[in-house]
């Protein structure tokens, strides 16, 4: 299979809901597709696949790369993109959720909702007769995932195999933990989420984890033991409270989670890899799970991580919009005929 050949043309399911779905090669597909656009875009090359597609974003948060990354991927690929924000649609006024998804089936070619509650994006994908993509949910973060993967893609470790690397989850089990645990296991990588007891991530998790690793290979762990930090290429955390967190106080958190669970220099340094990368999804609370030296250290790969949201986006509304072979063959047409 060449570089502009997906091995599965058509997605195996109409929705992208979560990355548990969908099997190695699905996902390889997608990342592949996603850098190579990305390399097009930026050697000076247009395209026009979703020209007159429309995509209805909604939110029920606040958002910044998702939003963003969507809306500048539609922009780029010929569609458009509508930012439907909290009060600025009937939603969660006196219409259901059901009926909304009808309207966005009837209207738009595509939705993609960053929404409280996982079952209001699982209701929309069951009422949207068009393709709906998971913008986060309080269960899983699955763009996130894939434009963190095409991150591992763009900094592999030299002279590694996908079983040789580590990848290390610090901190709380969001659902970026959950996303990250599924993706990288399913890629075969070696997975560790390195937490406290009372915020390890769910056996749910983990028996994913583990099922895949034993049909890709690598590994699936929690600890709390900063040994499993030794040998690590990836170093990832998220915030300790935030979108899912209101009800409880910041001090609880903080007394869970600090020091123990900062990333510091001391923490990179004992994975004994001066080559291991830092990861964070962002936003970021500075000196809090992670510091200003680190974050913004010649070893952090956070803002590559943040822009390839936008490569992961513009791979997603291809590959679900229907059209990511023939985007492929148009990109491989344009440069044969340099």
């Amino acid at each position: 299979m060449d570089g502009y050949t997906l091995k599965n043309q058509k997605p195996t399911h109409k929705d992208f809901l979560d990355t548990s779905d969908f099997d190695q090669a699905e996902i390889m597909d997608i990342i592949r597709l996603s850098r190579t656009v990305r390399e097009y875009i930026k050697g000076g090359g247009y395209l026009n696949a979703l020209f007159h597609k429309t995509l209805a974003m909604l939110f029920e948060q606040k958002s910044t790369r998702t939003r963003v990354s969507f809306e500048v991927a539609m922009a780029q690929l010929g569609g458009h993109a509508l930012n439907l924000a909290p009060g600025a649609i009937q939603l969660g006024a006196h219409e259901t959720i059901e009926d909304t998804a009808r309207v966005f089936g009837r209207m738009c070619d595509m939705a993609m909702a960053r929404v409280d509650r996982h079952e209001s994006v699982e209701a929309l994908a069951r009422y949207a007769d068009i393709p709906v993509i998971n913008g986060m949910s309080d269960r899983v973060h699955p763009t996130q995932g894939v434009g963190d993967m095409i991150t591992v893609f763009d900094h592999w470790p030299e002279g590694k195999e996908a079983k040789d690397i580590k990848f290390v989850f610090v901190g709380d089990a969001t659902q970026v933990c959950n996303t990250l645990c599924e993706i990288t296991t399913k890629l075969g990588f070696n997975f560790v989420h390195y937490g406290p007891a009372n915020h390890k991530i769910g056996d749910e998790w983990l028996e994913k984890g583990r099922a895949n690793a034993e049909k890709y290979g690598g590994s699936c762990d929690w600890s709390e033991d900063p040994e499993c930090l030794r040998g690590a290429d990836f170093i990832y955390t998220d915030v300790w409270y935030g979108l899912y967190d209101k009800e409880t106080p910041k001090e609880v958190y903080m007394k869970d989670f600090y020091p123990k669970y900062q990333v510091n220099e001391e923490m990179m340094a004992a994975t004994e890899n001066p080559n291991c990368k830092f990861m964070h999804c962002l936003p970021a609370n500075r000196n809090e799970e992670v510091t200003d030296a680190v974050l913004d250290g010649a070893n952090s790969a956070a803002w590559d991580e943040a822009e390839n949201r936008l490569t992961a986006q513009r791979g997603l509304v291809l590959y679900f919009g229907g059209v990511a072979q023939a985007t492929l063959d148009y990109i491989k047409q344009q440069k044969e005929a340099k």
